[in-house]
């Protein structure tokens, strides 16, 4: 099979989990912004509440649909993969971007091991790591396809055992190493039996969101990206995988991030 090149690796139909605000929204208006074929199918846990997302789908009309996904409840996902089974969606693309680091009920990253509590451990684990691999479980037999597909999941820097030299942030390191050590397992599960298909992680730096907004006064302005300029650098990535790169973890330059 003739591969594509990445110039025509826009995907026809690509579905962005968490895609209501931050890097997921910027994904989702990028993949939109980047072939006038291109439709986006953008979940979220609450679409009546995602105004900017709505206003997107004012602009482009029947090419973004959006569905109610929580990644905590398995009915939500099988739900909204059921819909695409029923409309012979066939997805290329899917990133799951949902992604917890701190929250107003109190969650926030631990300094010391006097701070780890089960309950915060537990969401942390749920949204970050089993969250992905249950959208995994049930999208990914309907990205089975003798062509290329990709299935990326947003990964962090801090998720690296290997590059830990500062401790701390136990629930999200943990969490987010977990979710690298999901999507290599499932990366060598389907080289078998759909070999076109790529599995990866992705880090994409620090970006201007409410998620890192506690923890971006000391970031170098040069290395603070906008949503836009994040998600545009990943689709960048996603769009130079090779089948050979399946498993990995790659950083928002193309680099590898290590185990």
């Amino acid at each position: 099979m003739k591969e594509k090149s990445p110039t025509d690796r826009t995907p026809s139909i690509a579905l962005v989990q968490g895609a209501s605000r931050g890097i997921g929204l910027a994904l989702v208006e990028a993949i939109l912004h980047g072939a006038e074929n291109a439709r986006v199918i953008a979940t979220c846990r609450n679409p009546d509440a995602s105004g900017e997302l709505k206003t997107v789908a004012k602009r482009v009309g029947a090419r973004l649909i959006i569905k109610r996904l929580d990644v905590t409840e398995e009915d939500s996902i099988e739900s909204v993969a059921r819909y695409v089974a029923e409309n012979d969606s066939s997805i290329d693309l899917l990133i799951n971007a949902a992604g917890i680091l701190h929250d107003q009920a109190g969650l926030a990253p631990e300094k010391r091991l006097q701070d780890v509590s089960f309950d915060n451990l537990e969401k942390y684990f749920r949204i970050n790591a089993v969250g992905p691999l249950m959208v995994a479980k049930h999208f990914v037999p309907l990205m089975k396809k003798p062509e290329r597909a990709v299935f990326a999941s947003i990964s962090a820097r801090v998720g690296s055992i290997e590059d830990n030299r500062l401790g701390g942030w136990y629930g999200y390191r943990a969490s987010k190493a977990a979710q690298n050590m999901f999507t290599r397992t499932l990366s060598i599960e389907l080289a078998r039996t759909n070999p076109e298909m790529i599995c990866v992680g992705l880090h994409p730096g620090t970006v201007a969101t409410e998620l890192s907004k506690p923890f971006s006064s000391r970031v170098d302005p040069a290395r603070l990206f906008s949503p836009r300029d994040a998600a545009e650098k990943l689709l960048a990535v996603i769009r130079d995988l090779k089948p050979g790169d399946t498993g990995k973890v790659f950083a928002y330059d193309g680099s590898v991030v290590p185990w």
